[in-house]
């Protein structure tokens, strides 16, 4: 007996690519760039990119999938810096030059690394239930506003949780606070402007995939992996 497919193709492409860019703003993140006046990290190139995928899917297929590639991201995440780890305490070739910078991209503190996959988890699922929950009670209408909503509440949680766990004590709680402000706007910027693009891509793949769940009588547990 043949059965049932669980996924499309859209929602695992989407998977894959939420993953892809979860790993490559751990590893972006050790480089930080000037924006003007501002200084940033490199991750702010691609991070952003994770919630608006996060919003396709809860948007598209619900609460229960987000929350399938929420907890695949973390654990690809989680496996890359292990790896990474590994790499760094394995003796390099006498006659390689490039340990340093290996080490300095790849030798994540494990102060920073668990405030990362901490903040990624909170963040993540709070984008996905506040997406999930406004639709419902909009009746799927206003998406633009639902998108940004959901990302400002992700986004804050993030930042009120990495930056604290990863920095505090280590430098003025007023820049910290700064730091913070300045993720969490930019990142919203971020999602505000590629919205077009984002609006487009939803509505393809609801044509495509013919699918527009709506999350009525589900349980919001996080733990609950295998109820897709």
């Amino acid at each position: 007996m043949k059965k049932e497919n669980l996924v499309s193709v859209p929602f695992m492409v989407l998977g894959i690519v939420f993953c892809v860019c979860l790993v490559a703003a751990n590893l972006l993140e050790t480089k930080v760039v000037q924006l003007g006046p501002i200084a940033v990290t490199a991750g702010l190139i691609v991070f952003p990119v994770s919630y608006i995928i996060n919003d396709c899917i809860a948007e598209v297929w619900g609460f229960r999938k987000a929350r399938l590639i929420i907890w695949m991201g973390f654990l690809m995440n989680f496996f890359v810096v292990a790896l990474g780890q590994i790499a760094i305490a394995i003796p390099a070739a006498p006659f390689w030059k490039g340990e340093e910078a290996f080490d300095f991209v790849f030798g994540m503190a494990p102060r920073i690394a668990a405030a990362s996959l901490t903040a990624f988890l909170v963040g993540s699922f709070i984008n996905a239930y506040v997406m999930s929950r406004m639709k419902v009670a909009s009746q799927g209408r206003h998406f633009s506003a639902r998108a940004i909503l959901s990302t400002v509440a992700g986004e804050s949680a993030d930042s009120l949780i990495f930056f604290p766990l990863a920095f505090g004590g280590l430098m003025p709680v007023n820049e910290l606070m700064k730091m913070m402000v300045v993720q969490v706007v930019l990142k919203t910027a971020y999602e505000i402007v590629i919205l077009p693009v984002t609006i487009r891509v939803v509505n393809y793949i609801k044509r495509v995939d013919e699918s527009d769940v709506y999350d009525e009588h589900i349980s919001y547990n996080v733990l609950k992996i295998k109820e897709i």
